[in-house]
C-alpha cells in the first residue's frame, strides 16, 4: 500500500522550493503527496516579490479535510510566516496525534528575504519543536535557535545538542552554508551522527532545504529510521543538484525528477 506525506507550506509559483518542491520530492520518492498551503508568494529564481498568509480558517479546514480522510504517514513543516498559522497548525496536528513531524525551519530565502516574523519563531519553538521527529536548520538558523555564532564542527555539535535537549527532538544540523564543509550533523537520543557531503559544483540551489526535509519526511512515512531517512535524502540532494538544471536568471532550482529519468 502506497504510504503518505502532507506538506504544510508556502507556495512557490516558480516550481522550484514549497509546496511544488515537497510535491516533486516526495513523489520521486514513493509516496503519495497532499498539502496544505500557509502562503501565496510571488517569487522566482531571483527573489520574492510579494506574499499574502492564508486564512488561519481556510488553513484549519485544509488540515480538517486531510486528516478525516487520507491520514498522513509524515508530515512536513515548511515556511510558516505568522504565528497564528503556527498556532493552528500545532493545534490541528496535537488533535490528530499526527507522527513523523519534520520541521524545516525556513526563515530566510535562497535569495534573501525574511520569510518569517520574530513573534513566529518563538511560536515555533514553542509550538511546533516538542512535537517534531526532526527539526532541520541550517547555520544560520541554527545560530538563531542556539543563541551563538557556528563557526566550525565543534560549534555545530555544541547548537544542536541544545537545540535537541531543550525541545525534545532529533536535529539536523546542515553544514551547507559553513565555508568549510557540506557535512551534515544529526544529533538523536543524546549521540552524534555525521553525513560526509561532497560539494557539487552547481550554483542552482533554490529549494534545496525543503526538498531535503521533504525527502525526509517520504522516509519517515515508508517506515525508515531518522538516520536512514537522512541518508537517503541526502543521496536524492546529490542526485538532484548532479543533474545540472539550468532554469532562471538567478539561483535556479534543482532537478527534482533527475532520479526518475533512468
Amino acid at each position: 500500500m502506497r504510504k503518505t506525506a502532507l506538506t504544510i507550506a508556502g507556495s512557490d509559483c516558480s516550481g522550484g522550493a514549497g509546496i511544488q518542491a515537497d510535491i516533486k520530492t516526495m513523489l520521486a520518492n514513493g509516496v503519495y503527496a497532499m498539502s496544505a498551503i500557509t502562503s501565496l508568494t510571488a517569487q522566482n529564481t531571483i527573489g520574492v516579490a510579494r506574499i499574502e498568509d492564508v486564512s488561519e480558517d481556510f488553513l484549519e479546514a485544509q488540515l480538517d479535510c486531510i486528516f478525516t480522510d487520507i491520514f498522513p504517514d509524515a508530515v512536513k513543516i515548511g515556511m510558516m510566516s505568522s504565528s497564528g498559522l503556527i498556532k493552528v497548525t500545532s493545534k490541528k496536528l496535537r488533535e490528530y496525534s499526527a507522527r513523523n513531524i519534520v520541521v524545516d525551519t525556513v526563515m530566510v530565502s535562497t535569495s534573501g528575504t525574511k520569510l518569517i516574523s520574530d513573534d513566529a519563531v518563538e511560536y515555533m519553538k514553542e509550538k511546533l519543536f516538542p512535537i517534531a521527529a526532526l527539526i532541520t536548520p541550517n547555520i544560520p538558523e541554527a545560530e538563531v535557535l542556539c543563541g551563538f555564532g557556528i563557526h566550525d564542527e565543534k560549534d555545530m555539535e555544541k547548537a544542536a545538542k541544545l537545540i535537541g535537549d531543550r525541545f525534545d527532538c532529533a536535529v539536523l544540523c546542515k553544514g551547507g552554508h559553513n565555508i568549510n564543509s557540506a557535512n551534515d550533523l544529526l544529533y538523536e537520543n543524546n549521540s552524534f551522527k555525521w553525513y560526509e557531503g561532497k560539494r557539487i559544483n552547481n550554483p542552482n540551489t533554490h529549494g534545496t532545504g525543503c526538498t531535503l526535509s521533504s525527502a525526509i519526511a517520504s522516509g519517515l512515512a515508508k517506515g525508515y529510521s531518522i538516520d536512514r531517512a537522512v541518508r537517503r535524502a541526502k543521496e536524492y540532494i546529490s542526485q538532484s543538484l548532479a543533474a545540472m538544471l539550468n532554469l532562471g536568471k538567478g539561483s535556479g532550482p534543482l532537478d527534482h525528477g533527475a532520479v526518475l529519468d533512468k
